[in-house]
């Protein structure tokens, strides 16, 4: 009884913030501005802006992390084959936790600071080398410039989800490896390359449903339109709603639970299959 008395605090906030927000969402979602059933809404986003806004979404959550996959993945095995108790390692992984939760509106003003248009490294470039950083397009404030953002926060956070299975690699499989007359190439192709695939795999699941998630540092950058899934919410709960079309919004964070939760439900699948050699 002590125990669930405890939990209450914890319950109480999953159930506030959690639960009860995706019941609204679930039920306003087959609902039209009457409160009758319908299924308009969740067709209507197979439609138009809203149809295109989710493959933007998928498209830049899967190229960050990709992005954020390969080279953190990389910089993950260079500290692991390193003194576990160096400098160096200390510092990266300590780095990676501030910088994989840097994110929202200080993010967007770091980049803006550097890289805006009157940003330092801009005007830097621009006075002192002749290259002009937005000759063709305001790029930072689209797209391209989104990619740039999400992966300077994605490649900390592969670190720090992806070292624990490096670390699991144990030495007696690349020494019975040697022992048996196998070289590099046959301990990753038989050894370490099947066993951290489903953690590499599950990682990058991961990184997609973070970008996929994020909403504040691209409200930050992007002020005008909504190419993004969380930002034409952003437009519902501000008040540019359609007259009829008043829980679309919540038919689009139904979409947007479908599809994290599909990412999440295979990772977690993978982390079991891998769990059994990282102990």
């Amino acid at each position: 009884m002590a125990a669930w008395l405890v939990a209450v605090p914890f319950l109480a906030f999953v159930g506030t913030f959690l639960v009860y927000p995706t019941v609204l969402v679930l039920l306003g979602a087959f609902q039209d501005s009457n409160g009758a059933f319908t299924l308009e809404n969740l067709t209507t986003l197979f439609k138009g802006v809203y149809f295109d806004s989710f493959v933007r979404s998928i498209e830049l959550s899967a190229l960050t992390a990709l992005i954020g996959a390969i080279f953190g993945a990389l910089l993950t095995w260079a500290i692991s084959v390193g003194n576990p108790d160096g400098m160096l390692r200390r510092i990266v992984v300590a780095g990676s936790g501030v910088l994989a939760q840097f994110g929202g509106v200080p993010l967007a003003f770091a980049f803006l600071a550097t890289v805006g248009f009157e940003g330092l490294v801009t005007k830097f470039l621009r006075d002192n080398v002749g290259i002009d950083l937005f000759a063709g397009s305001a790029w930072l404030f689209e797209l391209p410039g989104l990619t740039l953002v999400y992966t300077f926060f994605q490649i900390p956070l592969m670190v720090i989800v992806f070292l624990p299975a490096l670390d699991g690699l144990r030495p007696q499989w690349r020494e019975a490896n040697a022992s048996l007359g196998g070289t590099s190439w046959t301990y990753w192709r038989h050894v370490g390359g099947p066993i951290l695939t489903p953690p590499f795999l599950g990682a990058l699941l991961l990184l997609f449903a973070n970008a996929f998630s994020a909403y504040a540092t691209a409200a930050a950058l992007v002020s005008q339109g909504s190419p993004i899934v969380p930002l034409q919410i952003r437009g519902f709960l501000t008040g540019e709603v359609v007259l009829g079309q008043e829980n679309l919004g919540k038919a689009l964070g139904l979409g947007m639970v479908i599809v994290v939760s599909i990412a999440m439900g295979v990772n977690v699948l993978l982390q079991r299959r891998v769990a059994k050699w990282v102990r």
